[in-house]
């Protein structure tokens, strides 16, 4: 086994990561050239990287938009790169959908519009509903985001409060023919909660989206509440006719990661456990749920002996209690800490493939078996930190935080949990 467990979890971190880069990803599932125009469009983190890699590889005539979150862009020659606000849409992020939908527009029967999908591109293309304005859609999405509720329900809401999501981006680009590229970022891989599915049919409902609502107490501006109620947010249904010329292709997922990182474990005498690429819930419960399976495989091997490492991806929620700085894969590493209370030969990374775990410039952070020891040292109380959803400064005060900078993609939430040591019980 590889001798530092820290640096063996930045690899396989790294190597999720990798796996998704869209110069790996994008070439291989390029379409033929048209006879008519090509026009790219797209939005989200990884946006940008995967113009520049269709332009990287294509030989004939380009032109098009995208739109990426600050400091994610690429350089391009013909693609258009445009930088927006991310998770919280602003003024740039209704800009970029307003031109991408002017570029698709009028377009005609022999040309193509190619679709670049990536997560964030809920906020990145943000168009405001009929009758709302940007700070009703705003209000909505910081409400969302502090509701506890899971991506799916989240972007039920947010497309029927849309004039781009929810297949309307695919119906504005009949009759041309439309190929969509989608880097995954939710659970299940589901294509209606990437970037709320702008361009493929949603069979959910204004009715599903008021409920939803209801559920977790979002307080709707009378404008949104006004569109759901009326029906006149409604998406793009299944076997709409304007959507009979597209197709989409999913060119990387949260799976395809967590199998390179398991190849990288596998290199280094450590057996892999697949816990799944949908794990969600409450990111403080999932931590206490991974510390006692890792407990069981220390202490029994179950389900698997020392040396292995436990991989699981997905979206986890916070529903946030307290005033703290977020992030839910530190949220979760933090309750994981605390459920394992120091046990010897367990450390574990936990972080955000796109390099931002919640709102802070930060991809997640490390814990091991000193990591209590060490914050008591110091005089903070773990679990004060955990009340108050501030475990980004837990991490930061102990030198604990994994940064990567802007990584062009997105994949999702990544957790690995390594068992270094066994330690059977006596019989």
């Amino acid at each position: 086994m590889h001798p530092d467990p820290e640096r063996l979890l930045r690899d396989m971190f790294a190597a999720a990561i990798a796996s998704a880069q869209p110069e790996v990803c994008v070439p291989p599932n390029l379409p033929a050239p048209p006879r008519g125009r090509l026009v790219v469009v797209g939005a989200g983190k990884a946006s940008a990287e995967m113009a520049k890699a269709v332009e990287d590889n294509w030989s004939s005539a380009i032109e098009g938009l995208v739109v990426t979150r600050h400091g994610y862009g690429a350089k391009c020659r013909h693609v258009e790169i445009v930088e927006a606000s991310h998770p919280v849409p602003d003024t740039d992020s209704v800009t970029a959908a307003e031109r991408i939908l002017a570029r698709v527009r009028n377009l005609r029967f022999d040309d193509h519009v190619l679709c670049l999908i990536s997560g964030g591109g809920s906020a990145l293309m943000c168009l405001p509903g009929e009758g709302l304005d940007l700070a009703d859609k705003q209000a909505v999405n910081r409400a969302l985001l502090a509701s506890g509720a899971p991506i799916g329900e989240m972007n039920v809401v947010r497309r029927h409060l849309s004039g781009i999501k929810g297949g309307r981006l695919a119906a504005a680009c009949h009759p041309a023919r439309l190929t969509t590229l989608v880097i995954s970022d939710v659970p299940g891989d589901a294509l209606a909660d990437i970037a709320s599915g702008p361009t493929v049919a949603d069979s959910s409902t204004c009715a599903d989206a008021l409920d939803i609502a209801r559920r977790y107490n979002i307080d709707l501006p009378a404008p949104a509440r006004a569109l759901l109620e009326s029906g006149r947010g409604e998406t793009v249904k299944p076997g709409d006719p304007r959507l009979a010329r597209s197709e989409t292709h999913v060119v990387a997922t949260p799976r395809m990661a967590l199998l390179a990182a398991a190849t990288v474990a596998r290199e280094s005498g450590v057996t892999p456990v697949m816990l799944g690429d949908r794990v969600e819930g409450e990111a403080r419960d999932v931590g206490k749920v991974l510390a006692a399976i890792a407990l069981s495989c220390a202490g029994h091997g179950e389900p698997a002996p020392a040396p292995c490492v436990l991989l699981s991806g997905g979206e986890t929620t916070v529903t946030v209690r307290g005033g703290g700085r977020g992030g839910r894969n530190v949220e979760f590493l933090l309750s994981l800490a605390i459920a394992l209370n120091g046990a010897a030969g367990i450390h574990a990374l936990a972080g955000d493939t796109d390099g931002v775990d919640g709102v802070e410039e930060v991809a997640g952070a490390i814990a091991g078996p000193e990591t209590l020891a060490r914050a008591f040292a110091l005089g903070l109380n773990p679990k004060d930190f955990l009340a108050r959803n501030d475990a980004h400064a837990f991490f930061e005060a102990l030198a604990s935080q994994v940064v990567t900078g802007p990584t062009r993609t997105n994949v999702n939430d990544f957790r690995a949990i390594l068992v270094t040591k066994q330690s059977l019980p006596d019989a």
